[in-house]
């Protein structure tokens, strides 16, 4: 039992033979899509940081969001790429420990800011004569501090817990290292009841911040039904938050029906396109949907767009 504790590397077996065949394809779809994201999460973030007329609550947290991103995308496609272009698909026990946690608290970031986003459209349209009161540019960026923060150190005890355990095998049958996949390569199962409760407290947390965002949109629709103007800012706010709060919904619950039931009968492929599904998509769709959809996000890249064509 004595090697149990000296295992300093992990092997991922995600990327097997069913796609050797294919990997300089799968290299260059993920390099474009990865490149993609850097660009359009990046222009959201500049065309806001840069103009002062954008330094408002619901424009901040956007940047936040897209910031979010770039942050969660750096802890996977660097890794994936290179070991797309390499035999050996090895990872070292704290580089996957740094990647679960990066993971994790992305995606629970994720879910703050989009309550936090959902909250200050409540306060926007049910509440306007207080909004400016309630939401002042120091407290928002307080708020956002929080939405990052908060999730990294309750993460951060959980990848604390994951570290101590005495992993039996380093084989993780995973393109990315999570706290829940070295978990279950534990000897003791004894051991891991510390990281069920952790585990346990962030679902409820995090819980609760669905209640905040399903109360907000409870008040706005109640509040919209009656009011013309109201209705107009709900679509053009509210609808992109829906968009993106649906698309990390089922991103997300794809994600936790392949942890919990392992579906052995999905193509391998597939099995792993659902695993890392939250990595592109939102990160891709989101900055897309919102400077299409708000009108001052358009204008303003509109118009470095136009302005370098001539």
């Amino acid at each position: 039992m004595n090697n149990v504790s000296t295992i300093s590397l992990l092997f991922l077996s995600g990327l097997n033979e069913t796609t050797r065949n294919y990997r300089s394809t799968l290299f260059f779809l993920s390099f474009s899509c990865y490149s993609i994201i850097i660009l359009v999460n990046v222009c959201v973030v500049l065309t806001i940081i840069l103009n002062n007329e954008l330094h408002e609550p619901m424009y901040i947290f956007l940047c936040a969001f897209c910031m979010n991103f770039l942050y969660g995308t750096a802890g996977f496609y660097p890794k994936f790429l290179s070991d797309l272009l390499s035999p050996v698909h090895v990872i070292s026990y704290s580089g996957c420990l740094l990647q679960a946690q990066v993971l994790y608290s992305f995606a629970c970031s994720d879910l703050s800011i989009l309550a936090l986003m959902a909250y200050d459209r409540y306060l926007a349209i049910c509440r306007p004569l207080e909004y400016h009161s309630v939401m002042s540019k120091q407290r928002v960026i307080t708020l956002v501090c929080l939405a990052w923060l908060t999730p990294f150190f309750i993460i951060a005890v959980s990848t604390l817990l994951a570290s101590r355990l005495k992993l039996c095998s380093p084989y993780l049958n995973r393109l990315i290292c999570l706290n829940c996949s070295i978990v279950m390569l534990a000897c003791f199962p004894a051991e891991t009841i510390p990281n069920s409760i952790i585990g346990n407290i962030t679902i409820l947390i995090y819980g609760l911040h669905g209640v905040v965002i399903g109360w907000s949109y409870l008040f706005l629709i109640k509040t919209c039904v009656g009011s013309i103007e109201n209705r107009r800012k709900f679509m053009q706010t509210c609808v992109p938050h829906l968009i993106s709060l649906f698309t990390f919904l089922v991103t997300i619950l794809f994600d936790v029906i392949y942890i919990q039931f392992e579906t052995k009968n999905l193509p391998p492929t597939l099995k792993h396109f659902v695993s890392v599904e939250f990595l592109f998509l939102p990160p891709l769709m989101n900055p897309l949907i919102y400077g299409f959809k708000l009108t001052q996000i358009r204008k303003k890249i509109m118009s470095v767009v136009t302005m370098k064509m001539k």
